[in-house]
């Protein structure tokens, strides 16, 4: 009979050590957030680079469609516009989201921007891998036109953060 008391005991012991961990973790995750720091005066800054990349991106589906209706007639100048204006939407949608997600609550900006470039490229990926098993003619202008997009896309947006933005 003792040694079920005893066993009793203990387990009543461990139980309530267990229960004044938890109580230690829970007054640990109660503790008031950092100080944050000011958001600007003007968030606008964020998209300010917009505009000149919609011009630049409209430039070069012109010049996609052209050099695409010039190497294969229209279904190449529609798939090279076409692989340039889904590069386009998609990352002026992910820049939008992530301006959003940075002026509303800070916190979100990594879980947001990660899983909008995931849905980005997933969706590039699936259009790349639809048109290249498809018979359409401008298959091939399409991954061009998607290739292009995101290189000049990428490298304005680089070019515009280094030289235009910057602060003096």
């Amino acid at each position: 009979m003792t040694t079920e008391t005893d066993e009793f005991e203990q387990e009543r012991q461990r139980a309530l050590a267990f229960q004044r961990e938890q109580a230690a973790k829970d007054d640990e995750d109660n503790r008031p957030l950092p100080d944050l720091p000011p958001l600007p005066a003007d968030p606008r800054w964020r998209v300010a680079h917009l505009p000149f990349l919609s011009a630049v991106s409209f430039a070069l589906l012109l010049c996609a469609a052209s050099a695409g209706f010039l190497s294969g007639g229209a279904p190449a100048a529609l798939g090279a516009a076409s692989g340039v204006l889904i590069v386009t939407v998609s990352f002026t949608m992910s820049t939008l989201v992530i301006a959003w997600a940075d002026t509303v609550r800070p916190a979100l900006l990594m879980p947001l921007a990660l899983f909008t470039y995931v849905l980005k490229y997933s969706a590039l990926g699936v259009v790349l891998a639809f048109g290249v098993s498809s018979e359409w003619a401008g298959k091939d202008a399409l991954g061009w036109g998607i290739v292009a997009g995101v290189v000049v896309w990428t490298a304005v947006q680089a070019w515009w953060f280094h030289k235009v933005s910057r602060p003096n």
